[in-house]
């Protein structure tokens, strides 16, 4: 699915952001409000579905696997569910894309299928570690093989009996817990999953959404086999990954002022904005609520002067996908900011400590990396270049927002994977300020 084209940026240097907007829908909500749909008894419907390549991946997924669906079109998905039992062979392996939320929540979902599944992705997805998710599921007793170096494809042998499980991760990751919850609900006895730190909780609150009991005890979670599941109505947020990168632009940029509307403020997920404020960020939350169980609030931030600070361990895993986007506010900031616990950035879509690294210090940025982290020196205004984002999407957006206190223009090539996540982000950004020229390369 990626790597079929290339689309290189040049965004000019300099300029303001302003508007008053909503950003697409949150992906991680997307990603199980499509996966419980579909496994429900009865119609789910949903709206503010982010229409991104790795959300349609899972759809397609399902699709293959013979749940009816219609859409999605504006942000809307009907499916109709099947249930556990309706589900149906596939023809073929099933192709999640550069999506690692699906290939691991996946993993758990058909361990307790009764027929053989086999999941795959592309070149970047099938260099990831997998085995974090397997040894567990296979200690519940799926039947997983993988690549020698415990990778994909996976290869998801059918009717194995499952078993529930006390597990406690040995890195905070919510896509294991995930997995492991999924599997769970097929299982014999209950499922439990101990974290060793607070990590984003969609799956435990979209489970109780569909009628399925989840007991949540501090850090653990637990639920018991054999449950079922029912249709519901689905109101995704918008997602505040997708929303740190104008947050940051907000603040770094002189003069700004952008109003983020129906943002999720779930607590899991609101470490860039503590880690922004502590920067010395100027970000209101207004209206906050709830929606369909998930917090929701509006955002407004404006310019402001950045201070580096030391980011404390216990928010990495509350921001961990948004640190490409921290790091840009790292390199506008007054000082040195630290972050250390990250090494879980290691091994996502690419290794985003080495590549953030790379890319700054070609604007001219002082970065040391660390095994589990960075230090980076600030600067009052960077220089220009040309950067590789890596097909990694959070970089090409980190580094387009760099470019508001760029001396000089900033190209940035590989940036097609954006639509992961944030289809249209570079037109949404030309609306609100950005100079940002796009092209589709040969």
């Amino acid at each position: 699915m990626s790597g079929e084209r290339k689309e290189t940026w040049r965004v000019g240097p300099g300029g303001t952001l302003r508007g008053d907007l909503r950003v697409p829908g949150d992906k991680s909500i997307s990603h199980r409000a499509v996966m419980l749909g579909a496994l429900a008894d009865g119609t789910t419907r949903i709206s503010g579905l982010l229409e991104g390549a790795d959300v349609l991946a899972t759809i397609a997924v399902f699709r293959a696997l013979g749940v009816a669906m219609e859409g999605p079109e504006d942000g809307r998905l009907t499916i109709h569910g099947v249930g556990w039992e309706g589900l149906s062979s596939p023809a073929g392996a099933l192709d999640v894309g550069n999506s690692g939320t699906s290939m691991r929540l996946l993993a758990g979902l058909c361990a307790g299928l009764p027929f053989d599944v086999e999941l795959t992705g592309d070149a970047s997805l099938n260099r990831r570690p997998m085995r974090r998710v397997t040894e567990p599921l296979t200690e519940m007793g799926a039947q997983i093989t993988t690549s020698d170096e415990g990778t994909a494809p996976l290869r998801i042998h059918g009717g194995a009996r499952l078993r529930g499980i006390d597990y406690s991760m040995p890195v905070a990751s919510a896509q294991v817990k995930s997995a492991l919850l999924l599997a769970g609900l097929r299982a014999q006895g209950h499922t439990c999953v101990t974290e060793p730190a607070p990590t984003r909780d969609h799956t435990e609150r979209m489970l109780q959404g569909f009628g399925y009991r989840v007991q949540r005890d501090v850090a653990t979670t637990c639920v018991e086999g054999g449950g079922r599941l029912w249709g519901t109505p689905v109101d995704v947020p918008g997602d505040v990954s997708s929303a740190a990168f104008l947050m940051v632009g907000a603040s770094i940029a002189p003069g700004s002022d952008v109003t983020l509307r129906h943002v999720g403020w779930n607590a899991t997920r609101t470490g860039i904005v503590e880690i922004l404020q502590r920067m010395g960020a100027d970000i209101q939350v207004l209206d906050a609520g709830e929606v369909g169980g998930e917090p929701v609030a509006d955002i407004r931030v404006r310019h402001a002067a950045l201070q580096g600070i030391d980011i404390p361990e216990e928010l990495v895993p509350l921001a961990i996908d948004e640190f490409p986007a921290v790091f840009v506010a790292a390199a506008c900031a007054a000082g040195v900011t630290r972050v250390t616990g990250a090494a879980e950035l290691r091994v996502k879509e690419s290794d985003r400590i080495a590549v953030m690294a790379e890319g700054l210090r070609t604007l001219g940025v002082e970065v040391e990396p660390l095994p589990d982290g960075a230090r980076i020196v600030g600067r009052d205004r960077l220089g220009g270049g040309r950067v590789s984002s890596h097909t990694d999407h959070r970089i090409a957006m980190a580094f387009a927002v760099a470019a508001l206190r760029a001396a000089d223009a900033v190209v940035v090539e590989d940036c097609a994977n954006v639509q992961t996540s944030f289809p249209g982000f570079a037109q949404l950004m030309a609306g609100l300020g950005l100079s940002i020229e796009w092209r589709e390369d040969a």
